[in-house]
């Protein structure tokens, strides 16, 4: 493939994870207020293993939903850093919904695939940039 044709889907693939991340992002950190605002919001399943107070599950979105975001922003801007760091993050977010699925699964399940494909999305401009011409 030609530099311009590289050029052209690293460009695709950091604007469509960026993009991503930060509608991800923002999903979790309202998801996060909405449990910090109104502690029985979410219910629980009977007998979890991972159970945490919601008001816990709460700030832990938060704060992993503005960082994801914030690092999608990032993304967008074109900081090389920012692929790997949006990788690792997005990786924590999806093991954290996974843990958060006893709770909302239908959204967790929402939020895992748009992870999944971040993931994907930011693996294949880390590939492209990185890619000796």
């Amino acid at each position: 493939m030609s530099d311009d044709g590289r050029l052209a889907w690293a460009t695709a693939g950091a604007v469509v994870g960026g993009s991503l991340m930060i509608t991800s992002g923002l999903f979790q950190l309202f998801e996060g207020v909405a449990a910090i605002a109104r502690d029985d919001l979410y219910v629980r399943l009977p007998e979890y293993t991972f159970a945490i107070d919601t008001t816990g599950w709460g700030w832990i979105h938060v704060v992993l939903g503005a960082l994801v975001a914030l690092v999608g922003v990032f993304v967008l801007l074109g900081r090389s850093w920012a692929y790997g760091a949006g990788i690792g993050l997005v990786i924590v977010s999806t093991l954290n919904q996974f843990f958060f699925m006893p709770y909302y699964p239908l959204w967790a399940l929402l939020i895992i695939a748009f992870n999944v494909f971040v993931i994907w999305a930011l693996a294949v401009v880390l590939g492209e940039v990185n890619s000796p011409s």
